[in-house]
């Protein structure tokens, strides 16, 4: 579905950084990592929800 805005571990706002990681980092052209250090997203929780996030609401809204 849609990235969650807050972190489920420590409360921390990760949701806006959702878009510019997705333009940067899923087109392949930066690592990742740095994406995420020049974001200023620090903590290994907050990482992991960004990293491994599935953008499905494309697959799941037409059948709302």
């Amino acid at each position: 579905m849609m990235i969650p805005v807050r972190c489920f571990t420590c409360g921390n706002v990760i949701g806006e950084h959702w878009e510019e990681f997705k333009d940067r980092a899923r087109e392949g052209e930066e690592d990742p990592g740095d994406v995420l250090d020049d974001l200023g997203v620090d903590r290994h929780c907050c990482r992991r929800m960004i990293v491994s996030h599935r953008d499905l609401v494309d697959v799941v809204s037409p059948y709302q």
